[in-house]
């Protein structure tokens, strides 16, 4: 029996391959919604309460300086939740996608590390190249900065909070360590967002995995991107602020719908 519906996502998807297909540059935009079949949980509504906390009373520098202690339990909190998730099919997709052609890059709202985790598997025995590698908008989990010197780098290991004393300390100037992500009333790097943006100018096509659209300036990626003429499309089983701007918007997950679009493999979920 004839199905419209059906009949008119296929058409959809087809002319959503083909511009992918022919552009030379494609930004790919992703937010919350490319991680939640990953099992990784948003921090908001019923799991938004930590200790009768909110984030928006821990994540800011106010919070850090008053109580870093606190701070960091929680964070080392959610990075064992998060620790344990795996990327799904859409962050796969992406890093293959990524790997096998030039012109792709990656921007993520996402502090999840999921990306990077999908590009280290899809590069295999080699390195991954800088293609496959995302723009983190807002920082990872993953990473600590030094509130004394600035340094960055990599920190994977147990956060011991049991006191002050024991919380991380770096190696270099002696000063706490804090989680290297974007709190709130923290502005973006000019040089991370500005590489993004400089990015969407110049790109052919836009695709918008998984996020709401109301953060910003993260969201000015895609805006900017369609305001210079670039094909944006959205993937996201709920309209947001972006779909009028959308050449097509595909109501569907994204671990359904990327690997979709992107011709590789349809997985069932994490691994």
């Amino acid at each position: 029996m004839f199905d419209p519906e059906r009949k008119a996502e296929s058409l959809a998807m087809d002319r959503v391959r083909r511009s992918l297909a022919e552009a030379e540059r494609v930004v790919v935009l992703t937010g919350a919604g490319v991680s939640v079949e990953s099992g990784v949980p948003t921090f908001r509504g019923e799991e938004g309460l930590w200790r009768s906390h909110r984030p928006e009373q821990l994540a800011t520098p106010a919070a850090f300086a008053r109580d870093p202690r606190l701070v960091w339990e929680w964070y080392a909190w959610r990075r064992e939740r998060v620790g344990g998730c795996r990327p799904n099919a859409a962050h796969r997709a992406l890093a293959r996608w990524a790997l096998s052609r030039p012109g792709v890059l990656i921007v993520t709202q996402n502090v999840d590390g999921l990306h990077g985790d999908a590009a280290i598997e899809a590069a295999g025995d080699r390195a991954p190249e800088t293609a496959a590698w995302p723009i983190e908008l807002h920082g990872s989990l993953f990473r600590v900065r030094c509130t004394g010197c600035g340094e960055r780098r990599p920190h994977v290991a147990p956060i011991d909070t049991g006191s002050r004393a024991s919380l991380p300390r770096c190696p270099d100037c002696g000063a706490l360590l804090r989680p290297d992500v974007v709190w709130f009333g923290e502005p973006l790097e000019d040089r991370t967002i500005g590489r993004a943006l400089a990015a969407a100018r110049g790109c052919d096509a836009c695709l918008v995995v998984g996020t709401s659209a109301i953060v910003h300036p993260a969201a000015s990626v895609a805006v900017e991107a369609a305001h210079g003429g670039a094909v944006l499309v959205e993937v996201n089983p709920d309209p947001t602020p972006l779909s009028p701007l959308a050449g097509v918007s595909l109501r569907a997950t994204a671990a359904t719908a990327v690997p979709r679009l992107l011709g590789g493999p349809n997985e069932a979920g994490p691994a």
